[in-house]
């Protein structure tokens, strides 16, 4: 369930979601607005759905599937969560979810933990009635002596959506790792990749070319006005080329020491009228990264180092 005004809530299934997104965008090295040529939604659009701001289609998530040759299986799985989530299917066990996550709290602060969803399983549970003994003596327990009512199933039904779609978030982000207690945060908390992992991989998705996190060494406007830049993450620890004012069948290619060669082309009038970014070639320094524009049609190479 998608539409106007679905923004999507911090929460199951939106980042895990977004990230397999950006992912797959990254792959296709196509810009917002080769995006939006190439599909039936806006470059505003994707730049919500890639950021987790809004949820997509499910057309669109197949759409960005086809484009980056990856079976749609894992992301319309990812797409069914964040859509549940949204539409506030299983939505009664929502605020006792919210009430169970504070009593965990509560019990951690107090030295005792539960597993996740432990407290919500327990909520569903009926509780014993005490009724009094017929002579005598205290009272005793009856368990279950009364039948839940119809619509205490769709709830707890509700609730057990809820538990799974969280079970399966958890083993989502336990997937990707976590920093060890006491050490550096780790890469994804600031940027997507750092050093070697983000070798080959767009800048943009990893969250590289943050202002505060980007330098660029070194900048040419080349003899036919195509503007290039040679860009370095500071944290991501990676360089990679940037072309603006490009024309169909320029190519630009960057180069760091040690170092695979990335490169990317102009393909059609969506990317001349934008500006395109090399995958990304891992650098402890910017030093020593070369840059080269072959243009179109097959005229002498222009190179220049940062």
């Amino acid at each position: 369930m998608s539409g106007p005004g679905s923004e999507l809530r911090e929460g199951v299934g939106s980042s895990p979601l977004a990230a397999g997104l950006r992912e797959l965008r990254g792959r296709t090295g196509l810009s917002l607005a080769g995006l939006a040529a190439r599909t039936p939604y806006s470059k505003s659009s994707w730049e919500r759905y890639l950021n987790g701001k809004k949820l997509p289609p499910r057309d669109a998530v197949e759409a960005l599937c086809r484009l980056a040759e990856e079976p749609a299986g894992r992301l319309l799985a990812l797409w069914e969560l964040a859509d549940a989530d949204w539409s506030g299917r299983g939505r009664s066990g929502t605020a006792r979810g919210r009430g169970a996550a504070d009593a965990e709290r509560r019990g951690s602060a107090g030295g005792t933990a539960s597993a996740p969803g432990a407290a919500v399983i327990a909520e569903a549970v009926p509780r014993a009635e005490a009724v009094p003994r017929a002579e005598g003596g205290g009272p005793r327990a009856v368990v279950g002596s009364k039948r839940p009512p119809r619509r205490g199933v769709a709830a707890l039904a509700g609730v057990c959506v809820g538990v799974l779609a969280v079970v399966m978030v958890l083993a989502f982000r336990e997937g990707e790792g976590s920093p060890s207690e006491g050490a550096a945060p780790g890469a994804s908390e600031t940027t997507g990749c750092r050093g070697a992992a983000c070798d080959g991989k767009d800048p943009e998705s990893m969250y590289c070319d943050r202002p505060e996190q980007l330098v660029t060494p070194a900048e040419r406007t080349a003899a036919g006005g195509e503007h290039l830049q040679i860009r370095y993450g500071t944290v991501c620890g990676a360089v990679w080329g940037r072309l603006s004012n490009g024309r169909v069948g320029d190519r630009i290619e960057v180069s760091a020491p040690g170092a695979r060669p990335r490169s990317v082309r102009v393909r059609d009038r969506f990317d001349a009228e934008g500006y395109l970014v090399t995958p990304m070639a891992a650098a402890h320094r910017p030093d020593g990264t070369r840059l080269c524009l072959y243009p179109a049609g097959g005229g002498a190479s222009e190179c220049f180092t940062g």
